[in-house]
Formats: C-alpha cells, sequence, structure tokens
C-alpha cells in the first residue's frame, strides 16, 4: 500500500487513465474527485460489498429452484386507476 500525503489542488495518477485529486480538506475529512474513463467502476467499497452479497444471495436462490412465488415474492400488479 502506497502512503503519501497530499493537499488540497494535488493529485495523484494511476496508470495512464485514473487521476484522485484532493478537493478539500477541512475537519479531519477530506474530499476527493476521481477522473476515469466511463468503462472503469469507481465505487466506495461498501457500496461493491453489498453489491457482491446481493449478487451471491440471487446466485442461491437461482440454484436452490426458488424462484417468484416458490420463494415468497409476490410480483406486482398495476393498480386500475378509477
Amino acid at each position: 500500500m502506497l502512503v503519501i500525503r497530499r493537499h488540497a489542488g494535488e493529485a495523484i495518477q494511476i496508470g495512464e487513465d485514473v487521476e484522485i485529486v484532493v478537493l478539500d480538506c477541512a475537519g479531519g475529512r477530506e474530499k476527493l474527485g476521481i477522473r476515469a474513463p466511463q468503462e472503469v467502476a469507481v465505487m466506495r467499497s461498501e457500496v461493491r460489498n453489498t453489491r457482491e452479497q446481493n449478487l451471491a444471495a440471487a446466485r442461491a436462490i437461482e440454484q436452490s429452484g426458488l424462484k417468484g412465488r416458490a420463494a415468497g415474492i409476490t410480483p406486482l400488479r398495476p393498480m386500475a386507476l378509477p
């Protein structure tokens, strides 16, 4: 792991296409800006972990053969308008 200090306005370059810019440092918190190509996924690690857990749970349901009503899920039906 690379550990460096940066001030507001300074940046870190990762490879050729990704740049992390320190936008603000105040109150013990830093605000970062990330420039990356659109095809590079940029997300907080806790969001990624939740996404992976959701995908694993969906795969487990599919593999167990439980789908739709068998899993206790009732599809939503559109309500009739008066």
